[in-house]
């Protein structure tokens, strides 16, 4: 695609949605008085065309990283969340913030030290922000949308080095409905180090997130049993997967086992909740359990005996290597991994994409689309 002519000048102020504390919806303000932020050192400005919603957006909203917290997700605020703990490397948050992680847009500055080249062009953002002198300690790592302002914005700076530019004829939208879960995903099943000969189960297959593992998991050559509610088995299947279990079915870990004729590989899970035990029998002797989210809630039953006896391996997902991004991006150009969109919103309809996001009615990503959207 060609790229776009940069503009002369970003105006000084811009539309943005600003949350001002931890709470619900009613939190989230949209201003049309918000200074335009200029790059710095090394850094870019993008025009955003469109930003996806992703849980990190919602879970720092309410509260939900909060220790104090230990119930299933929520689009209402939790009143025991403790602020000091509530960001998702369960630190403080500084308010007011702009969140939104998953970008798709143009650069139109370039800070100093920033490459030039990238004026004008079209970009996916990494929305992983690391330290530029020891990129790959995780400790040091931010999240955009978090520890520096995002996406719910007309404009917003990162480093230069997030932007990835893309050749694609997909849509603002579709560009913007991967950066975030399609990320997510691969970094899951990079952790397990899936292979083609294996099996692996998909809880949660209808989100952003699952929807992708999906499609990356058969990339990969492995067979995939997904579980999803009942109305979502025919677009779900229509991914790849080779089976799709019921979620509504009585024992769905059992029908999932059932379908792959045996247990498996790998589970990548990102509802949690009362089935973690289940999945975790589920696995053949030496299997590999990986999450990235808990949206069925964070406080599990762990029964040690399983975890040693069966020689499981149990791993977390959240902050990604740089290669991750760009091998993401790298399938997206070539067409090996499609956009599964939901549904779109206006920034001035956050509140109500926001709640579509928690009911979980959807297939795939929610999008906000921005002014100059194509």
């Amino acid at each position: 695609m060609t790229p776009t002519v940069p503009e002369r000048q970003p105006p000084t102020v811009m539309r943005a949605a600003v949350l001002l504390g931890t709470g619900g919806p009613e939190m989230l303000e949209v201003r049309d008085d918000v200074p335009v932020p200029s790059p710095g050192h090394g850094d870019v400005l993008v025009r955003v065309a469109a930003c996806g919603i992703n849980n990190t957006d919602i879970n720092t909203r309410v509260g939900w990283y909060s220790r104090s917290v230990t119930s299933a997700t929520s689009s209402h605020g939790f009143a025991e969340a403790d602020t000091t703990d509530s960001a998702w490397g369960r630190g403080g948050l500084s308010f007011p913030r702009i969140q939104g992680a998953d970008i798709a847009g143009v650069v139109v500055a370039a800070g100093e030290g920033a490459d030039s080249g990238l004026l004008g062009r079209r970009v996916l953002v990494d929305p992983w922000l690391r330290d530029r002198d020891r990129p790959s300690d995780r400790d040091l790592a931010g999240y955009l949308g978090s520890e520096r302002d995002g996406g719910f914005a007309q404009y917003c700076t990162v480093p230069s080095e997030n932007v990835y530019p893309v050749s694609v004829k997909l849509t603002d939208v579709e560009l913007a409905s991967f950066a975030c879960s399609s990320s997510t995903a691969e970094h899951m099943l990079q952790r397990v180090d899936l292979r083609s000969d294996e099996t692996i189960a998909v809880p949660g297959a209808s989100g952003g997130v699952g929807s992708a593992l999906v499609q990356l998991a058969k990339r990969r050559g492995a067979r995939v049993v997904a579980v999803a509610g009942e109305a979502k088995r025919a677009a779900v299947s229509d991914l790849g997967a080779d089976a799709v279990v019921a979620r509504e079915s009585e024992d769905a870990v059992a029908a999932a086992k059932a379908a792959n004729g045996g247990g498996f590989d790998a589970v990548a899970d990102v509802v949690g909740g009362s089935g973690f035990g289940g999945w975790l029998e589920a696995l053949r002797r030496g299997g590999r359990y990986v999450t990235s989210g808990a949206i069925a809630g964070p406080v599990v039953d762990l029964d040690l005996r399983t975890l040693y006896l069966k020689d499981l391996q149990l791993h977390g997902a959240t902050v990604y290597a740089p290669g991750v991004f760009a091998d993401l991006v790298g399938y997206i150009e070539r067409g090996e991994v499609r956009p599964v969109v939901g549904g779109t919103y206006p920034l001035e309809e956050i509140h109500a994409a926001q709640e579509a996001f928690v009911e979980k009615r959807h297939m795939g990503s929610l999008v906000i689309v921005l002014p100059g959207c194509l």
